[in-house]
């Protein structure tokens, strides 16, 4: 007898092609209606209900606000709404199939049509539970579109994929995720199939994109579910661990309190100090207004102290935000607010004392002495902070070291860092920001050890 030859990756992809079943069926859900009738489409019923009794989700709905991407008949937006949810479903083409179950079932689910890339800015708002059935594979990008569920869900998403090992991940770990481009019909015979992620890749995925904790509820053949969550666990009830004494919240890049969401990447840094003798990733819990948000890098300073970075949560919303961090086994430690998308706006900037920051001689700066101005203002905006306050004496541009909050007058310390460089006589001072300058004062620089 002949071995049977194993089939090439290509031919294997094809042959994962439910066109002619769908094409004879009519329909990719199957629904059971009031009058008793039945639509037999290309998924049984039985089916449907296996894969909703998986998602790890309350059997009473009710108060909760559903969003299910890509409904396409509809079957999963109306069981949600059975189990009493507020539901908006959406597809990137209307659905004859899905307007006449709604009809049929007096549905009162949202339904709109839209791509998934036009969501953020479609004024949907956030959910409790997204369905994000059969997407990942059909999306030009993938981790984007990820990205986005992120930003939709308050609690948990269910992703559900197409994979390339469903059968064989477990006896094959990775090193590194994979995943396959399919540049035409590769998979299934169809355009519009474009990436087929390994298991481990769809979960590393969905962890990249922002959700704190992924499970892994089912794969098999070439099929997975995960169910993506952006809420940490909670605080254990006999929590009695030391939290991290957090002492700076800041981004990253500028070491200021605002953040960009137009920016590709904005990352936050908090640094804290513990008595814990080592740290990692996973023993870091943040969250910003209460979405959880994964560590990515841990590291310890010279001094003793702990850095720590972030990303910028998906679905954050203009304003200000309160931000907190706890070990797994601790409460938070007290919080500390950034700022998202808000342009600081000054109308005036006036100076009051400015002196040397170290000897508290006014109107002199010794650069013996480290040579460090500090300053007190009026009218600088609330958003002010170390990147977007800019010092000046002379001509010469100043690091800003510290800007302190407000004092009882309205008044902030701003601290600034003169090059040892400057000559020893007397300049003009004046501080800027958000393109307004204060009326320069002098400074008298000297250099007396």
């Amino acid at each position: 007898m002949e071995a049977t030859q194993k089939p090439s990756v290509l031919e294997a992809r094809k042959r994962i092609d439910f066109a002619k079943e769908l094409a004879e069926k009519g329909w990719y859900h199957s629904f059971e209606l009031p009058d008793g009738s039945r639509i037999d489409g290309f998924m049984s019923l039985e089916h449907e209900r296996m894969r909703y009794a998986r998602f790890p989700i309350p059997d009473d709905l009710r108060g909760k606000k559903v969003l299910d991407i890509g409904a396409w008949d509809g079957w999963f937006s109306f069981e949600a709404e059975r189990h009493g949810a507020t539901v908006t479903a959406v597809d990137c083409v209307e659905m004859r199939s899905f307007l006449e179950v709604k009809r049929r079932l007096n549905s009162q689910v949202d339904y709109r049509t839209m791509d998934v890339y036009e969501m953020p800015d479609a004024g949907l708002g956030t959910f409790d539970i997204v369905f994000f059935l059969g997407i990942v594979y059909h999306v030009r990008h993938p981790l984007l579109a990820l990205d986005i569920l992120c930003g939709l869900t308050r609690d948990i998403a269910i992703v559900d994929s197409f994979v390339t090992d469903g059968s064989t991940w477990q006896d094959n770990p990775e090193e590194i995720p994979t995943m396959e481009f399919y540049e035409l019909e590769e998979l299934g015979n169809q355009f519009g199939n474009w990436f087929g992620p390994s298991v481990a890749c769809l979960v590393a995925m969905c962890r990249a994109a922002g959700f704190v904790r992924v499970e892994l509820l089912f794969a098999a053949a070439h099929h997975a579910v995960a169910a993506c969550y952006r809420n940490w666990e909670p605080i254990p009830s006999n929590a009695s661990a030391a939290p991290p004494e957090l002492f700076a919240v800041v981004n990253s890049r500028t070491y200021g309190v605002n953040f960009w969401t137009r920016k590709s990447e904005e990352y936050i840094t908090c640094l804290f100090r513990t008595t814990r003798p080592s740290v990692t990733p996973a023993d870091l819990c943040l969250e910003v207004d209460g979405l959880g948000v994964p560590a990515l890098l841990v590291n310890r300073e010279p001094n003793g102290a702990w850095n720590a970075s972030f990303r910028l949560p998906s679905g954050i919303s203009k304003g200000w935000h309160m931000v907190r961090l706890r070990f797994p086994d601790s409460q938070f430690a007290p919080e500390f607010r950034i700022v998202v998308d808000v342009l600081p706006v000054a109308e005036h900037i006036t100076l009051d004392a400015v002196c040397d920051g170290i000897t508290w001689a006014r109107g002199e700066v010794n650069l013996a002495n480290q040579g460090v101005i500090s300053c007190w203002a009026d009218g600088l905006p609330e958003n002010a902070d170390l990147f977007n306050v800019r010092g000046f004496l002379g001509d010469t541009r100043l690091e800003t070291a510290y800007v302190g909050p407000a004092d009882d007058r309205g008044f902030r310390q701003v601290n600034l860092t003169v090059p040892g460089d400057v000559l020893v006589e007397e300049h003009p001072f004046r501080i800027e920001c958000a393109g307004v300058s204060s009326e320069p004062r002098t400074v008298k620089v000297i250099h007396q050890a």
